[in-house]
């Protein structure tokens, strides 16, 4: 997911898309560990959707503050 893509969603629902994240990472690693993960650069890319996440839920608190 690009950061265009990021920035159209509206704040609940950049909530849900870190709760998503943050669990297809959580299983990621389950799977790394008992080495069945087909991709390890599928954590690279869910770790950075989920900083992308965050910077875009920050500059829209700091918006809202300002």
């Amino acid at each position: 997911m690009n950061i265009t893509e990021i920035r159209a969603l509206s704040s609940s629902e950049l909530s849900k898309k870190l709760r998503e994240e943050k669990e297809e990472l959580f299983n990621l690693r389950f799977q790394h560990s008992i080495n069945q993960l087909d991709n390890p650069m599928k954590l690279v890319e869910t770790k950075k959707d989920i900083a992308r996440v965050l910077t875009v839920l920050r500059e829209k608190e700091l918006k809202e503050n300002a």
